[in-house]
């Protein structure tokens, strides 16, 4: 502790925390990794043995000069800091993720630089940079025992050449993770080759890294300096003072710049300057975003981004710490205003390698060997994966996700931005698989940068088109010195790489500046530039799309503890508002976008800021949004897709640039300290030792010290006032863990405790997270499926669409893929829950075929109590899975998956079929290891409890996206065979309709009232067409309903009827339109499987259709209130569905023409008062009336009584006559009331309703067929009826084929 006991108030002031040398223990000796063992444990797991029995890690068959031995932190400087506790082991572990590793004379020793993060449980970020060289082994002891394991490791493989057993065939998945990191190593001399390491012929080195560990990520500032000190260690004289002045000075001496400022210190020999952004800009960001651009291409990147906002597992692969690190840091700082929530390990030790197990989102990097092939590298889970390999310049993307907004244009202004600095802008190029010829494996570090930049910028494989001459020319034309130097190479007849030129041009310009920079300082203003213009580039698209978000974010709690304590029953923003103001285009990736654990943080965040001081980051967001209303009104753009480019490029820059030219602070230089004589002498080539009672203490005072003290004590009393005032720290911190989806504890993995016992309880966690997640996603699933049903019903808002509900349909579909990928033993596809679906098939079919009947099937209870005619679908999860087999449009297996969850969902049999699934032990044993979560029987049944709890709502989300497959079709047609007969002489024949197509018309073969056919997925079913031609004495026809079943799903309509088709009788009809209604299975309601979905609308029942005669007789007739209320219903109900959005209005027919529908309701309008005289026996109907009044018009017409009246009055009579002639004239035989119904529905659709009614009124049938009390003899009645038919004139009525047919107007 003594590092804080030094003036405390510096502490997060400084530049520096700790100073730390990792390498070999000459003590303890050569120590196998931990590695090794955890492996034999894994495997004895795997394989069912005791792991306590496998034996500890030593590995004979590997050469001792590849194999990875223990490092160990051989000091650190201070001791300790108070408020950053130094962590030895993930130090260790980060400094040299692959532990020790030894070389000879004849291999490459050149020194590497890599940086790391180490992410702590609240969520907060230390950086470490790491300068590895080799070192001269002198420890006698340590040759000697590298002697013996060289000789250990040939006897090994002269018995290994003859083996004597067979190894097991299948290996655990992390196990082949692992042979395939090891198996491709660097290429060996012959020496080695020959006879490995030899004490008394080679010299032994082992590697030793140099870390800084920084509050912040100074990157470039830490590079330079830890450069400058292994200067100091390898060059011939000794540095002007010792190194422990250096390290003092940077560690107690060097202040963190303060924001908006620049700071210039001293290294070893050349001074070093960094600068930190002000409070209104871009957080800092010191990894070159150029470099990650070059090795991935934009459009790969911008791809990678679009993966890393919509949280999926993004897996980062090169043989190179360094460039996972840049393109990992790269990414996560382009997500501003937004944070990662999840697991971020850039750089994965090796003895971590279990996490890729973790079925959660991370963003994690994997160290590849130099050549390795990625066909063999096989991971745990790839359903949900974006795999992105740096080396090879090449990714690997997760099937169906959306594409970012306006991507092609995005592409084009980062490529443009790049092509302002000279930078290669992949644009083109799809990603391929390709090793790349690449560096050397160990180029030094500095170096490496520009050899990479130039190979890809020269190379095809990185779609660097011909189009980019033109772009470059324009460069060239404006810029007298690169016009200069083509000029001399045309001379000089050399052809110099136009890149190369260019970035000679920069160079020679910036030494002809005022103050002439060095080259390193020249590059490094330039990446700071590059850097904060294409951060910018994304930052504005953010600002773009989200500069309304403030008005759709929900502040109900009226203070922080009640917010905190009910923040899950919370709706905290409103995204079906926020989404139906976006630009159509926007929708498919911000309705995923807005269900992330990043957005919620984010929303979050913008709550609290009422109560507390904003998160950084939102208040430069917030800040941004309000700049951009000053300067432009957005209402007029609101909606619009167009793309807007950002503005603010130039100043962005300059910013930078006029910090880095006039500095704003100077450290102290390095000075020589109190130290003892002789200690630390200096040794070429070997880094001392250094005194550590020097270095763990700072000194007692200097000015920014004392000043900053004042400002922590300053902070400190503020810090307790708002304590005591607010809520305790710890009860926020535990609100806030449980308000996220996962707890912080998987944020990060420990990198300290490797024990079988830590990896059991991980894995624990993952289960129990998963758990959680499973109840989260189920309830919100309910919650807005039943949300909108309410509304259907009346209550409320709707708070869902149909884009929502497939979001939240697809993230169900990967946490089910997470789920089954968790523990497996062997990976078998890149789908586990369909390789295990196939597993439980095979199974089955083998089980069946040796049983002499066939394995009988649970029925699957879709019968309806109304129909004992439909034969029982059974319930069969092999059949399921046969039926998306079958689906020709399904190429992968992960797509086979998600068909077959989504067909269990619409069929309500999610759940049953996984129990089923799961039923087999045997199966799940042979593919699970012990802690997986598909073994872990409490919480298996709670997760299958959840799932059920989706039977409650009506799923369509199999017909709906499926919409261009074959589905088989059973019809079954119930006569009322009380009144008639059952069958008919004449030829039947019927046409289903659907939301999507129809079956065209079929003819039903004679005799028969059930038939199948095949046909492309109608959609929801909405009408039937049923008639016959009238041949035949039979040829009356009585029909109850008729039932249709999508054999697929199983969803059963019933299309009800209950009128006569024939001639002569009832109204003459010889076809009928019916308007189904979805049937609900029998005993759902006891099943579990009960529909809390309202029933669609159907065709009018059997009382509504009967002629007026019967309707007199009856004491139940309607009021005329009722009536009119009805028409309101009628109409109100289709205003309503033409505001819902297009894709999910379902049916206008239904609601046109089926039970409480605008026809029925104007029916009754014109039944209240009509005489029910019979004449000559004959039933009257309404068309009767109609047809009376139009014969009427059309003789007075011709009589000239209609030239007097007003023009429009006379067009209308016209019309009017025209419709009803054309229906006459149809040859459908579809009846009076059919006749009726037509016209009402042309009427609607051409706008002429409201004009037909007072001709109607006028027309003096109308005393002869009507009573007094008619309504349609009530002038109020008549003209309040007009009123609300004309509301419906600001919408498009559209007409199903299936009622229009035939008709020419």
């Amino acid at each position: 502790m003594s590092g804080s006991s030094a003036a405390p108030g510096t502490a997060p002031c400084r530049f520096a925390h700790y100073f730390a040398i990792c390498g070999i223990d000459t003590d303890t000796g050569l120590e196998p990794d931990e590695l090794a063992a955890l492996y034999q444990w894994l495997e004895a797991d795997r394989q069912g043995q005791d792991p306590g029995d496998a034996a500890s890690g030593e590995n004979l068959e590997q050469s001792p000069l590849k194999r990875t031995f223990k490092s160990k932190v051989l000091a650190h400087y201070p001791e300790n800091v108070e408020w950053n506790p130094f962590d030895q082991d993930a130090v260790n572990m980060l400094c040299m993720p692959k532990g020790l590793s030894f070389r000879t004379q004849a291999d490459q020793r050149d020194p590497q630089f890599h940086s790391f993060i180490i992410t702590k449980e609240d969520g907060s970020r230390t950086y470490g940079f790491v300068h590895t060289f080799y070192e001269e082994v002198t420890s006698p002891q340590i040759c000697s025992a590298m002697q013996t394991l060289h000789l250990m490791h040939n006897a090994q493989s002269a018995t290994a050449k003859n083996p004597s057993s067979a190894s097991s065939s299948s290996s655990s998945s992390m196990d082949s993770l692992a042979s395939s990191l090891d198996e491709a190593e660097p290429p060996t001399s012959s020496s080695q080759r020959a006879g490995g390491y030899d004490s008394s012929r080679d010299t032994l080195y082992v590697s030793k890294a140099m870390c800084l560990i920084t509050p912040m990520p100074f990157m470039h500032a830490c590079r330079r300096f830890l450069l400058q000190l292994h200067r100091a260690v390898t060059s011939a004289t000794a540095p002007p003072l010792p190194l422990e002045s250096y390290v003092h000075n940077i560690l107690y001496e060097v202040p963190l710049p303060a924001p908006g400022r620049s700071l210039k210190f001293h290294g070893v020999y050349e001074p070093i300057v960094c600068q930190r952004p002000g409070l209104g800009e871009l957080q800092l960001a010191d990894f070159p975003l150029a470099e990650a651009f070059s090795l991935l291409g934009v459009e790969n990147l911008v791809q990678v981004f679009t993966c890393t906002l919509l949280e999926m597992q993004i897996l980062l692969y090169s043989h190179d710490y360094q460039r996972l690190m840049t393109v990992a840091e790269g990414i996560t700082t382009l997500l501003f205003p937004f944070q990662w929530q999840h697991v971020y390990v850039p750089i994965l030790p090796a003895s971590l390698l279990y996490f890729l197990d973790a079925p959660v989102p991370y963003l994690m990097g994997l160290q590849s060997k130099e050549g390795a092939d990625r066909s063999k590298l096989e991971l745990p889970q790839e359903a949900n994966l974006c795999f992105v390999d740096i080396d090879n310049h090449y990714i690997e993307l997760p099937e169906d996700f959306p594409q970012f907004p306006n991507k092609a244009e995005f592409i084009q202004e980062l490529s443009e931005v790049l092509l302002s600095f000279n930078v290669s802008a992949n644009t083109g190029a799809p990603p391929r698989t390709r090793t790349s010829p690449g560096s050397a494996p160990c180029t030094p570090a500095r170096e490496r940068r520009p050899v990479a930049l130039r190979q890809l910028e020269d190379d095809g494989r990185n779609g660097n088109l011909a189009g980019e001459d033109l772009a470059l020319l324009q460069l060239l034309q404006g810029n007298p010195t690169l016009e200069r130097l083509q000029a001399l190479t045309k001379r000089t007849g050399v052809t110099v790489a136009r890149v190369d030129a260019l970035r000679a041009g920069v160079r020679a310009q910036g030494s002809q500046g005022p103050a002439a920079r060095t080259a390193a300082e020249e590059e490094e203003l330039r990446n700071a530039k590059l850097n904060v213009q294409l951060r910018e580039v994304f930052a504005s698209r953010f600002t773009t799309m989200f500069a309304d978000y403030e008005a759709f974010v929900i502040q109900s709690a009226p203070d922080l503890e009640s917010w905190l304590t009910n923040r899950e029953q919370m709706h905290n923003f409103d995204k079906a508002s926020f989404l139906s103001d976006q630009p159509e285009p926007y929708l498919p990736f911000l309705s995923h976008f807005i269900e992330t654990q990043m957005f919620a943080t984010f929303v979050d965040n913008k709550i609290m800021s009422q109560w507390e001081e904003k998160e950084p980051l939102l208040r430069v967001f917030d800040g941004r949004i309000d700049k951009a209303r000053l300067y432009n009104v957005r209402a007029p753009s609101l909606r619009s897709s167009s793309y807007q480019r950002c503005s603010i490029l130039k100043e962005s820059a300059q910013a930078i640039e006029q910090r880095l030219m006039k500095i704003d602070h100077t450290a102290i230089h390095p000075h020589l300290l109190d130290m003892k004589i002789g200690q630390g002498k200096y040794e070429q080539g070997f880094f001392p030792k250094l005194q550590a009672d020097v270095l763990n203490t700072g000194p007692t005072s200097n000015k920014w010290s004392h000043r900053t003290a004042t400002a922590q004590r300053r902070k400190d009393r503020h810090r307790q006032q708002t304590e005591h005032l607010g809520l305790d720290n710890d009860l926020k911190e535990k609100y806030m863990q449980e308000a996220r989806s996962l707890g912080k504890n998987l944020r990060q993995p420990k990198l300290s405790d490797l024990s079988p016992a830590v990896i059991a309880q991980t894995n624990w966690k993952f289960v129990e997270g998963l758990l959680k997640e499973c109840r989260m996603k189920t309830k919100r699933m309910l919650v807005e499926k039943m949300g909108r049903e309410a509304v259907e019903l009346g209550h409320g808002e709707a708070n869902i669409n149909g884009l929502e509900e497939n979001t939240l349909i697809a993230s169900l579909c990967d946490l089910l893929e997470r789920i089954w990928s968790h523990g497996l033993q062997v990976k078998q596809g890149k789908s586990a829950l369909w390789s295990h679906l196939l597993h439980y098939q095979a199974r089955e079919e083998k089980l069946q075929q040796q049983a002499e009947s066939p394995v009988s099937n649970v029925p699957e209870r879709r019968k309806s109590d109304c129909c004992l005619a439909m034969p029982s679908l059974r319930v069969s999860l092999t059949q399921d899975m046969r039926h998306i087999q079958s689906m020709s449009e399904i190429k992968t297996d992960v797509g086979r998956a998600r068909a077959w969850i989504r067909l269990s969902l619409e069929k309500k049999l999610l759940s049953q079929h996984l129990k089923q699934l799961l039923s087999r032990h045997a199966v799940t044993r042979k593919l699970y290891k012990r802690y997986a979560f598909l073994r872990s029987e409490e919480e298996k049944e709670q997760f299958l409890f959840h799932l059920l709890s989706l039977n409650t709502v009506d799923y369509f989300c199999f017909t709906s996206v499926f919409t261009t497959i074959m589905i088989p079709y059973r019809v079954i047609i119930i006569p009322i065979k009380k009144l008639s007969n059952a069958m008919t002489t004449s030829n039947p024949w019927v046409c289903v309709s659907g939301e999507l197509r129809d079956s065209g018309v079929m003819q039903i073969p004679k005799n028969v009232l059930e038939m199948t056919f095949d046909c492309q997925n109608l959609g929801k079913l909405t009408t039937v067409q049923l008639g016959h031609d009238n041949a035949g004495l039979l040829a009356k026809w009585l029909v109850d309903c008729v039932m249709v079943r999508n054999e697929i799903t199983g969803h059963t309509y019933r299309f009800p009827c209950g009128r006569w088709l024939g001639k002569g009788v009832d109204d003459g009809s010889l076809e009928r339109v019916l308007i189904g209604e979805l049937a609900v299975p029998s005993g759902e309601e006891d099943s579990g499987r009960g529909c809390g979905t309202p029933p669609l609308q159907r065709s009018p029942s059997q009382a509504r259709r009967i002629s007026i005669t019967s309707l007199s007789g009856r004491g139940s007739k309607p009021t005329s209130a009722q009536i009119q209320e009805a028409i309101g219903e009628a109409v109100i109900n289709i205003i309503k569905h033409f505001h819902k959005p297009e894709k999910e209005r379902g049916s206008l027919t239904v609601l046109l023409c089926g039970e409480n529908s605008l026809v029925a309701a104007l029916e009754q309008f014109f039944h209240f008062g009509f005489k029910a005289a019979r004449l000559f026996q004959k039933t009257v109907f309404v068309w009767d009336f109609v047809e009376k009044a139009v014969a009427y018009m059309e003789s007075a017409d011709q009589m000239g009584d209609l030239q007097e009246t007003v023009e429009p009055l006379g067009m209308t009579c016209q019309s009017l006559c025209r419709y009803v002639n054309a229906i006459n004239s149809t040859s459908r035989n579809i009846g009076k009331d059919g006749k009726f119904q037509l016209l009402v529905c042309l009427g609607a659709r051409d706008r002429l309703l409201p004009q037909w009614l007072p001709l109607l009124v006028e027309c003096p049938v109308i005393p002869r067929m009507y009573e007094e009390t008619a309504l349609l003899r009530d002038r109020a009645s008549v003209n309040a009826l007009i009123g609300v038919l004309e509301t419906l004139h600001d919408f498009p009525v559209t007409l199903e084929a299936s009622l229009v047919k035939g008709i020419d107007l």
